[in-house]
């Protein structure tokens, strides 16, 4: 009972208060969805990924393992999702919505204090959860962003739009500067923290108000499906993945847990800034945050069995 109460005050609670102020902030002032996406996708997120990379120690041991343990997770999650897919039928942009839904999961704002709180401020499995951080940020705006227009436009014209993002820029820039010692001015560092800072908030805020002003006709049979998925089978997969590759200890525990953390809330900025099943998205977002006090819970009980 300690580790759901301390996850639900810790996590679950304080990621609900921002969303449900994203929600009434927009039925009292109908605020623009787009350009809250923008300022998640061109500023904040960005601000972060070039801060924590800076910041952080990460060895080349643990990154190549982690970056070995990142690749086979989402070939095989992929794979899992594209059956499901298939199996259930799904057309046009319920394909990629379905996809970004699984494969994006929330490695920033809940994976990050979840490890925390778990290994007890551990810097090494602080390092390994960064790394997933990284990666997972990557994706949404290099093949999230593909497999969302793919359908709808010239690969040239997507290949264009993914040039424009920043953080793909962000992430060499932040580790030359690492590689290199290179200092930041105390008058650049100090409003890349103040933006870094803000990110959780202005990200949920975002998905409040998109809750906010859908139409909730719920899609429960495809929303449930994207929860177990993300929520059950990402994390038993992540436990035969270090099994296979022979990883033990602190190292495969984080690595499983960062497999469990709920749906990103990239997947749904990625919906509403190129109009792409927005309504099914923040679904999958909100229930599978919710659902997660469960199945986290259940997750971190199970690390124990690790050897």
């Amino acid at each position: 009972m300690g580790y759901f109460y301390d996850i639900l005050m810790n996590n679950v609670i304080p990621l609900t208060v921002l969303i449900a102020l994203g929600a009434t902030l927009h039925r009292a002032f109908q605020l623009d969805i787009k350009t809250l996406s923008k300022l998640n996708f061109y500023l904040f997120s960005p601000a972060v990924t070039l801060k924590m990379l800076y910041e952080s120690n990460i060895s080349l041991s643990v990154l190549f393992q982690t970056l070995v343990f990142f690749i086979l997770f989402f070939a095989g999650s992929y794979l899992i999702v594209e059956l499901v897919i298939r199996l259930r039928r799904y057309k046009n942009g319920m394909i990629p919505a379905m996809r970004n839904s699984v494969l994006f999961y929330n490695s920033g704002n809940y994976a990050i204090p979840l490890n925390q709180l778990v290994f007890v401020g551990d810097a090494f499995t602080l390092s390994i959860q960064i790394i997933i951080m990284t990666l997972q940020g990557l994706l949404p705006n290099t093949y999230g962003i593909y497999s969302i227009n793919a359908q709808k436009s010239e690969i040239r014209q997507t290949l264009k739009t993914i040039a424009t993002l920043p953080v793909i820029y962000i992430i060499p820039l932040a580790l030359l500067l690492r590689g290199l010692h290179v200092p930041i001015p105390q008058p650049l560092y100090a409003p890349l923290k103040y933006v870094a800072d803000g990110l959780i908030a202005t990200a949920l805020v975002t998905l409040g108000v998109q809750l906010g002003g859908m139409k909730w006709k719920m899609q429960l049979t495809d929303v449930m499906i994207s929860n177990v998925l993300r929520l059950c089978v990402g994390p038993a997969f992540g436990f035969l993945i270090v099994y296979l590759m022979g990883i033990h200890g602190t190292m495969a525990q984080a690595l499983v847990l960062s497999c469990a953390v709920p749906t990103s809330l990239s997947s749904v900025l990625l919906a509403v800034e190129y109009d792409n099943e927005p309504d099914f998205s923040s679904q999958a977002v909100f229930a599978s945050t919710i659902f997660s006090t469960v199945t986290v819970t259940v997750v971190i009980y199970l690390l124990q069995f690790i050897p």
